[in-house]
């Protein structure tokens, strides 16, 4: 039987970066008898496209190895064609990757493209943009254009940049021909999910699924500041549906009906779109890898041995001597360490309690202050 020909297209600038360590973990746990593999960087953005889509009808698998705009780059480039997508998880979000159940440990990704299970899922166009999770306009593509000039990225910077501009932006008027009945809204954000969740869990259309040919247009109008801590408890508990500032209609076809052209982002990544524009429903136009029914039964976390050997593959062995030098030097100090802090400890418990009750205080406390 001839072996499964698997590319791994490594983003070395995604979310938590950490080329070195996966390239490493590709080798160890990649079945070498079932499976001939390349590993291929990018290089500039829309490298990884440009890559898939060189490799789609050629080889078995394509992996992204990246964050959530790696995997939309490698995905666009294998629509429609007979080569899956695989997916190793490395970004902040991973939006894709959580719902199709990929498990962020790159050990167990790797396990799941080994057996190479696959399923077909729908795809959005929205304009001339492909979306394979949830694309979008509004506060949260504003958001992305935003996001995207940020020079160090993750959760926490995402986060900073949604407290600082949300209290700045204004809610929009829309106009949407859903299969055609016409919507005007004013609107918070619109989103075009496939997939029920933006990534990180967070969930703004529980009720979606990646292969019915439909998809759910999400419709967060303008609320009060009062209104804010429900919507992020029912966005994390999956039924931001509940609340009535949400409106979720699913369709097949969306024409964008509006006076000027628009900021929008598919799967996080900021696109411009036109006033007039056309958002639809690609049926099961991709291929994907997914867990089998009883990976999760069977799967083996890390055992000590395995973990040992994967060690000592990848990290020379003066380095690990290095470390244990450290280590050993580290808990000698501890003795030390833990002396000085407890002589220090009457000093501070006076201080406080003199500081809290307002009781007369020495010479040294009045200079202090």
């Amino acid at each position: 039987m001839s072996k499964r020909k698997i590319a791994y297209i490594i983003n070395p600038h995604s979310g938590i970066g950490k080329k070195n360590i996966i390239e490493g973990e590709i080798e160890h746990f990649t079945n070498k008898d079932e499976v001939d593999y390349q590993i291929i960087y990018t290089e500039y953005a829309g490298h990884a496209h440009e890559i898939s889509a060189s490799l789609r009808d050629k080889v078995d698998i394509v992996v992204a190895v990246g964050g959530d705009g790696t995997v939309n780059e490698v995905g666009r480039g294998l629509i429609g064609s007979q080569t899956a997508l695989g997916i190793i998880p490395c970004g902040s979000g991973n939006g894709l990757a959580r719902e199709l159940d990929i498990p962020l440990r790159s050990q167990h990704a790797i396990e799941i493209i080994n057996e190479s299970i696959t399923k077909q899922i729908d795809v959005i166009k929205i304009g001339d943009s492909y979306s394979l999770n949830v694309a979008g306009i509004g506060f949260d593509a504003y958001i992305s254009h935003k996001f995207a000039k940020v020079k160090t990225r993750g959760p926490l910077q995402y986060m900073n940049l949604i407290a600082r501009e949300y209290p700045k932006y204004k809610s929009r008027e829309y106009v949407l021909d859903i299969d055609s009945h016409i919507f005007q809204r004013k609107a918070f954000f619109i989103s075009f999910a496939n997939s029920t969740q933006w990534g990180n869990n967070v969930h703004i259309a529980p009720g979606a699924m990646m292969d019915d040919g439909l998809i759910d247009v999400c419709i967060v109008s303008e609320f009060p500041n009062y209104a804010i801590p429900t919507l992020l408890v029912q966005l994390l508990s999956q039924n931001i549906d509940a609340n009535k500032y949400d409106e979720i209609i699913k369709a097949k076809e969306i024409d964008l009906c509006n006076k000027r052209a628009m900021l929008g982002h598919a799967d996080g990544e900021p696109i411009r779109i036109p006033p007039h524009a056309k958002v639809s429903i690609l049926p099961l136009a991709l291929k994907v890898v997914v867990p089998s029914n009883d990976f999760f039964e069977s799967v083996r976390f890390a055992p000590a041995e395995d973990i040992k050997k994967f060690i000592q593959q990848t990290i020379p062995l003066q380095n690990i001597q290095d470390i244990h030098n450290r280590v050993i030097n580290n808990i000698q100090d501890i003795p030390n360490i833990v002396k000085d802090n407890l002589q220090d400890i009457p000093n501070i418990v006076r201080k406080n309690i003199q500081n809290t009750f307002g009781l007369g205080s020495n010479k040294d406390d009045k200079e202090e202050k």
